[in-house]
């Protein structure tokens, strides 16, 4: 039930963030759009941030369902992760520039770390520290690239395959890689 009320308050919040500004969402309207009574939001999610944790959560999901064929390398398998993770955020682009616009670059910020986690368990590379700040920066650039990229992702694509590059590079250098 839990999964349920989460997920449909999700869909509801991507769908409000593609029709009005985001600040102009509550966690009501969520619940309304969802059509959940808001006390059963309200236990499972106290604000918006938490409804956008399991948006981002859904978008992990799309990484870590990947099933890498045998002997694949690790940047290989870092760069089918991030794209998959980006296909999945594909259809709520709208919805997600509008977000990450109204919150600004600290609050989007400060949810890398955990997508860079997902993104390197779903390539089976180990998330050591350096590691994960390493996969943060380069979903940050990436991601930065994607807001602006067309459909096609072409560019998007261009930006992680170089950023995988350096920082398989730089990951080495200090005894790091993988």
């Amino acid at each position: 039930m839990t999964d349920d009320i989460l997920d449909r308050a999700a869909d509801a919040a991507l769908t409000l963030a593609a029709d009005q500004p985001w600040p102009t969402v509550s966690l009501r309207d969520i619940a309304v759009k969802a059509e959940i009574p808001f006390p059963d939001l309200y236990t499972r999610a106290k604000s918006r941030l938490a409804v956008l944790a399991r948006v981002s959560e859904r978008f992990d999901r799309a990484a870590l369902a990947i099933d890498y064929p045998q002997g694949s390398n690790a940047q290989d398998r870092l760069f089918d992760a991030v794209m998959a993770r980006l296909e999945a955020m594909e259809p709520h682009r709208t919805a997600l520039l509008n977000i990450a616009k109204a919150q600004g670059a600290v609050i989007a910020a400060a949810r890398f770390p955990m997508i860079a986690r997902a993104l390197l368990e779903a390539a089976g590379v180990p998330a050591t520290p350096p590691r994960l700040l390493a996969m943060a920066v380069v979903w940050g650039r990436v991601v930065q690239v994607w807001r602006e990229d067309d459909a096609a992702l072409n560019r998007t694509m261009a930006e992680l395959d170089k950023r995988l590059k350096q920082m398989a590079q730089r990951l080495g250098m200090i005894g790091a890689g993988f």
